[in-house]
């Protein structure tokens, strides 16, 4: 049994989803905890795991995620979360306008075996849309379409999003490691 911290809902059901594919049990943390704000999405993974090891024991992950638009000079980055929070996908559209779409979304997973940190990390290359598509409204899913489909993540079923997105790409890369531990 792993654990995965988050007090995300929804990046826990993908999580869930990609582990028990792989024969994985997992359970869900939910705990809030604060993140350090650093310049890059590796060192807000690594200090959060590293902050909360005392707190949760061994044998659990957590993960950071975030979005870099080449237009703005690939923000928000690790500012994603709070851009979402403040200026929300309209307002990501808005300072696209007339501007180049091309995005990357970068998940770093950060997991304490009981003595160190190791970390694994997934990207997916794609464009911001040039309107909100609803459908599973999660984060930057509504505005972003993953490289090779025509729709936004936020239409695209789970499993359908874990083929494609960073998070799944870092779970593959995490799920590796434990079956070869």
């Amino acid at each position: 049994m792993i654990k995965f911290v988050s007090s995300n809902r929804h990046k826990f059901e993908e999580i869930d989803e990609i582990l028990r594919k792989n024969g994985i049990e997992s359970t869900w943390i939910n705990l809030k905890y604060e993140e350090v704000q650093e310049d890059s999405i590796e060192k807000i993974s690594w200090e959060s795991c590293n902050r909360l090891t005392s707190k949760i024991g061994s044998n659990f992950f957590l993960e950071d995620s975030g979005i870099l638009i080449e237009a703005l000079n690939w923000f928000p980055g690790p500012y994603s979360s709070y851009i979402q929070r403040t200026i929300g996908n309209e307002g990501i559209l808005k300072l696209l306008e007339g501007k180049k779409r091309n995005a990357t979304f970068v998940t770093v997973i950060s997991y304490w075996d009981g003595e160190q940190i190791m970390q694994f990390k997934g990207k997916t290359e794609g464009v911001i849309a040039n309107s909100i598509f609803h459908g599973r409204d999660f984060g930057y899913d509504p505005i972003f379409i993953p490289e090779g489909k025509s729709k936004t993540a936020s239409l695209l079923s789970i499993e359908e999003k874990n083929e494609v997105s960073q998070r799944g790409k870092a779970m593959i890369r995490f799920i590796e490691y434990l079956k070869n531990a």
